[in-house]
């Protein structure tokens, strides 16, 4: 067995390997707390002193982990956190969790990850372990990491250790989470592969090991875009369901998915948001141009997942050209503004999106109820989560539903609205009242 493979091992087994992870957000922190609770000292680092600080005083702030393994592991001490880069170099692997979004003009803006290298850079050591986990395009580990690392005059897979391994994160899932989401793992060479994987395994249950980093990149990106492209064919026959006429996209979706094989459901919905699904058909599409090659396929579909708040506005402003009262001075219900049910996540929510055009085109009353998101600001505006009652209910001339959320009460809605817009099929249990309801793809 190789040398360095026998002392990382040997520094496991005494839980001696001390973790690094950069960035402290919603991938970042359920890691670096998986690896704390298995015993291993964890540092975090992110710039962002809210984090740290309710870190430091053991204020859990992400969902995904629960209260009790995050108190754990703060008043353990296994798990600390700085708002610098200062004691990065006393790691012995570090993971880069930094967020990766994309520019006004959809370009990537992988900047987060250059300059969280370039800080690692400073007090890069021999045999540290690199691991990246941001969400990118292929070539950024080796096209981008490396280079930088490499200044140093240490040599990746020789002297130091560089992988990538993408992250899996579904926020608000109780069945998987870190820990027993397998895990794919690309390196440099072989050697950076083994030890990447086997750092990793001390935070996951399965490990699946590639030949190199871009494909492990690209995979990350073939996750998401199957399922950009999935949501894009489900969304453009709702919108055909409705132009056309007595076809229920969700019933047909629903009688294609008792088919064994063969078929997988996706629903219809408002947009798609979160980090990984609305971004990553663009990453790839920029990268493509540097081959002259055209993503057409992938491109239409985001496309479509784009355009689909404006088709959830212009349902809003139909049906209240039917009520005895202007647009502008409707009163208009958001249900829901995470980007998926049961989260508090807002990240490119299409919700938002929605709330954002009608505010554009002219409304003037519009509000806002979600039980996980307090505060929203929506195209210049703060927005207060307001207390969702039959009164409100009944003052509305027109309720949205927008994000699924489980604890609302559907009957209740439906039977104080004036006028209820699905755009998540939450009402489909909802028996009395369904004359107000204007299900998107429902073909009426």
């Amino acid at each position: 067995m190789n040398s360095i493979l026998e002392t990382i091992g040997a520094a496991i087994e005494g839980r001696k390997l001390k973790i690094g992870v950069v960035g402290l957000g919603y991938v970042g922190l359920p890691l670096a707390v998986e690896f704390a609770s298995r015993g291993f000292e964890t540092l975090g680092v992110d710039l962002d002193t809210k984090k740290v600080d309710s870190l430091k005083r053991g204020k859990n702030y992400i969902d995904d982990v629960t209260p009790e393994d995050f108190q754990a592991v703060t008043k353990s001490g296994k798990l600390t956190a700085e708002n610098n880069y200062e004691s990065i170099g006393t790691c012995d692997a570090i993971f880069i969790c930094v967020p990766t979004p994309f520019t006004p003009n959809k370009e990537p803006d992988i900047s987060y990850i250059v300059e969280s290298t370039k800080e690692i850079a400073k007090q890069l050591r021999k045999n540290q372990i690199i691991v990246l986990r941001s969400t990118t395009f292929p070539n950024t580990t080796q096209g981008y990491v490396q280079p930088i690392l490499e200044k140093t005059g240490f040599v990746a897979g020789k002297d130091f250790f560089l992988a990538f391994s993408p992250e899996r994160i579904d926020p608000g899932n109780k069945k998987f989470k870190t820990s027993n989401i397998p895990t794919v793992v690309g390196g440099v060479n072989g050697l950076s592969t083994e030890l990447a994987a086997l750092v990793v395994g001390q935070s996951v249950e399965h490990v699946v090991k590639v030949s190199n980093p871009k494909v492990a990149e690209m995979e990350k990106l073939l996750e998401n875009i199957f399922r950009s492209v999935n949501i894009a064919l489900v969304n453009e026959l709702a919108q055909f369901c409705d132009r056309m006429g007595g076809i229920n996209i969700w019933e047909v979706v629903d009688a294609a998915g008792t088919k064994p094989f063969g078929f997988m459901p996706f629903y219809p919905g408002p947009g798609i948001g979160g980090h990984c699904i609305l971004i990553d058909p663009y990453y790839l599409e920029w990268l493509a141009k540097a081959y002259d090659f055209q993503t057409n396929f992938i491109s239409l579909a985001a496309e479509v997942n784009e355009n689909m708040p404006f088709y959830v506005r212009n349902m809003v402003q139909r049906e209240l050209s039917f009520k005895p009262v202007s647009f502008r001075k409707a009163k208009i219900l958001i249900l829901g503004v995470a980007f998926k049910k049961d989260v508090d996540d807002t990240r490119h929510s299409p919700a938002l999106k929605v709330m954002e055009l009608l505010l554009q085109d002219g409304a003037t009353n519009i509000f806002y109820n979600d039980p996980y998101v307090p505060t929203a600001h929506v195209d210049g505006k703060d927005f207060e989560s307001v207390k969702l009652t039959p009164r409100l209910v009944k003052s509305m001339d027109c309720v949205l539903i927008t994000t699924d959320h489980s604890l609302y009460d559907y009957d209740s809605i439906v039977k104080n609205a004036k006028c209820v817009i699905d755009a998540r099929n939450a009402t489909k249990n909802v028996k009395k009242g369904r004359e107000k309801i204007v299900l998107l793809g429902d073909g009426k």
